[in-house]
């Protein structure tokens, strides 16, 4: 993110509008002399913010549903209901992703000796948990999906006929590594 950028415009703002008689001077502060400019750079700033936390979210989303899509057109090929993604199984998937990162190892238990069960819950999923698929790799959402309909365990839980509802997470870490998590439930 860019706040290492906006932190000092954000400092500079604040402290032009501060009556501190010690910033006071018979010299202002060149922030202080200008504070249109001042002013329109924070603006600036703001806004490639925007685009950049937009164009990052719309990313995401492509993802998701890149994977949901993935994942359906199997389910279909074998003749299953589909399955629709779940903000609350989302938000469950995400969490844990992020948090096998932070402990850099791939497993169903968060730091906090969470089980999958106990993160749907605490996301307040109304349903029936049914399983998790969890990877740490560098292949993206279409060779992870992949890789997880060619193996039994995993693929039983994309293709498990009960199934409703979806989550799906990930974290990528600045190296290129990529800590995935999908939930299913009912």
């Amino acid at each position: 993110m860019k706040l290492n950028i906006l932190f000092p415009i954000f400092l500079a703002v604040a402290l032009a509008g501060c009556n501190s008689p010690a910033l006071n001077s018979t010299t202002s502060p060149p922030v202080a002399q200008n504070n249109a400019e001042v002013a329109a750079a924070v603006e600036a700033a703001q806004a490639e913010l925007a685009v950049e936390i937009g164009d990052e979210r719309a990313e995401k989303a492509r993802i998701m549903y890149r994977m949901l899509d993935l994942v359906n057109l199997t389910r279909t090929r074998l003749e299953l209901p589909h399955v629709e993604l779940s903000s609350t199984l989302n938000a469950a998937a995400q969490t844990h992703s992020f948090d096998m990162s932070m402990q850099n190892r791939p497993w169903h238990f968060g730091s906090d000796g969470s089980s999958p069960l106990d993160r749907a819950r605490r996301s307040f999923y109304p349903g029936r948990l049914l399983g998790e698929n969890i990877s740490e790799s560098y292949e993206n959402d279409f060779q992870t999906i992949v890789a997880w309909l060619s193996e039994d365990s995993t693929r039983d839980v994309l293709l498990d006929p009960e199934a409703r509802h979806v989550g799906i997470g990930w974290y990528q870490e600045a190296s290129g590594k990529n800590w995935w998590t999908l939930v299913t439930g009912k």
